[in-house]
């Protein structure tokens, strides 16, 4: 085969993911918190952004003002309102009279009404989803301070609890060395989580040193600190007790026959009768399997809603996007006018050129970002209608292809709009992604079903079953079937481990127990 070289002419086409590109793709997926700390670093960075404090006089913050060369592709979502700043309000109705997303625009105001009072149980016209919102320790539209850290007491930490009274209980130095190595080897729950005698080995001691040093720690508060698996925690607590009787001592050794609810075989390991096995039963459950959490002072970590959602009382729904997780970025074009006149080097005018352009397409980013995240939960809203008024029961299934399609928009768009970001409802604060479930085939033929409702409905059946006819996983799988869910076995039992629920025969014995 000869060689040869010869001249081609090909066109071909590619994709170029340009750095603002990037940083716009970037700011999609990222949560308010984090939009917050992107936010102040570019600031810090760059000396022609500054936060809108909503304080300034008109004619400075028009001077501040990006100039108006957005792209009509990104205008195409939804147009700048006048004063520059991000429309975050959509005016909701019902799904049945707003007609498909393609015949109108989702950022934009709609005029209907509901035909009936639907907003029953829960959602009714007068339902402030805000002061829901505000009781939680949230920010809403008044200027409530909601820093529930602020407001928390310097409660005593059980690291400080636990040397107070080893610095009385243990003389001896050593002692207290390895006292203080045990205590910093407890985990969350107070156990210890560490080999004692490579804890020995570390410290240069006897393995019978350090058992020596943990057999006095365990006698500290709160009684059944420094326990090395469950049994030992329960023992600690009854010895405390004076409890520790041998039958309680033959239970504690089958711990795994008292998960099991087999109450007959502990009676027959325990040597005692149906009356003594029920009150030492009684007093397993006063026990506590984890006793560092009493001391678990650390405040949850309160979510910020990315979106405010609430019933209109003229009917349909008010999407807002939440403007405490909003940033108020704006090009100082004065400064900009003042540096750019003054900068001789080319070096300096580059640089202040390159500033200028990346902060006014920070601006636009942001702008883009809050808009498409306001069609995404616009339409999540408009689909999911009949949640929001009756429940978990009526959520219907859902994917992203087909929020996707409705908003003329990429499925991989909206999975980084729906990460981390936020919803408060008159039902509680979901993420967006929890709308998102998987469909389950209707019986006959019917129409689909929510993996999530269909969960919710195995819950309420087994909630509200008697002691005396406890349902099996056949039995549900025959009821859901009736009610035209088509299901099998598997996935059943599937969903009820999903929600730790025990097993028909396992509920059936924590039942009797207690009857």
């Amino acid at each position: 085969m000869a060689l040869s070289q010869r001249l081609d002419l090909r066109q071909a086409q590619t994709l170029v993911m340009t750095p603002q590109l990037q940083q716009a793709i970037k700011l999609l997926q990222l949560s308010n918190v984090e939009l917050s700390e992107f936010v102040d670093r570019e600031i810090e960075q760059n000396p022609l952004l500054e936060r809108d404090d909503g304080d300034r006089p008109a004619a400075e913050a028009a001077e501040s003002r990006p100039e108006p060369d957005v792209d009509p592709r990104e205008a195409e979502a939804a147009a700048m309102p006048p004063d520059g700043r991000t429309r975050d309000t959509v005016e909701m109705t019902s799904s049945e009279t707003m007609g498909s997303a393609s015949d109108a625009p989702l950022d934009t105001d709609f005029e209907n009404d509901y035909a009936d009072d639907r907003f029953s149980d829960g959602a009714d016209g007068s339902t402030d989803v805000y002061g829901q919102w505000n009781e939680r320790g949230g920010r809403g539209f008044e200027d409530d301070d909601g820093n529930f850290e602020a407001r928390l007491s310097g409660d005593k930490s059980l690291r400080d609890h636990l040397i107070e009274q080893l610095n009385v209980d243990l003389p001896d130095p050593a002692d207290r060395l390895i006292g203080l190595a045990l205590i910093d080897t407890l985990d969350e729950a107070g156990w210890l989580s560490t080999d004692l005698e490579a804890l020995a080995e570390q410290l240069g001691t006897t393995p019978e040193h350090v058992e020596r040093v943990l057999a006095a720690v365990q006698r500290f508060d709160p009684p059944g600190i420094f326990a090395r698996s469950l049994k030992e925690c329960l023992a600690i607590q009854l010895r405390e007790k004076n409890r520790l009787d041998p039958a309680m001592a033959a239970m504690l050794d089958n711990l795994e026959l008292l998960a099991a609810r087999n109450l007959n075989a502990l009676m027959k390991v325990c040597g005692v009768d149906a009356e003594d096995i029920s009150d030492m039963l009684a007093e397993i459950r006063k026990l506590n399997p984890k006793p560092a959490l009493a001391f678990d002072h650390t405040p949850a970590q309160l979510v910020t809603p990315d979106i405010l959602m609430r019933a209109n009382p003229g009917g349909g729904w008010l999407i807002d996007l939440n403007p405490d997780t909003l940033p108020r970025v704006l090009v100082n074009q004065r400064y900009f006018s003042r540096v750019s006149g003054t900068a001789k080097s080319k070096a300096d005018k580059e640089y202040i050129t390159e500033r200028f352009h990346s902060a006014n397409w920070l601006v636009k980013s942001l702008h883009q970002r809050a808009t498409t995240i306001l069609k995404v939960a616009t339409e999540i809203v408009r689909q999911q209608d009949a949640f929001f008024i009756h429940g978990v029961s009526h959520l219907r299934p859902l994917i992203l292809r087909d929020i996707a399609e409705a908003i003329g928009m990429h499925e991989s768009t909206v999975s980084r709009v729906t990460t981390n970001k936020f919803m408060a409802t008159p039902r509680g604060v979901f993420e967006l992604k929890y709308f998102f479930t998987s469909a389950i085939q209707g019986a006959d033929g019917g129409a689909a079903h929510s993996a999530e409702a269909v969960r919710h409905r195995i819950k309420v059946m087994i909630d509200a079953e008697p002691a005396d006819d406890v349902l099996s996983d056949d039995k549900i799988v025959e009821i859901l079937q009736k009610e035209g869910i088509d299901i099998a076995r598997r996935t059943v039992a599937k969903y009820r481990e999903a929600m730790r629920i025990p097993s028909s025969v396992q509920r059936r014995r924590a039942k009797m127990s207690r009857m």
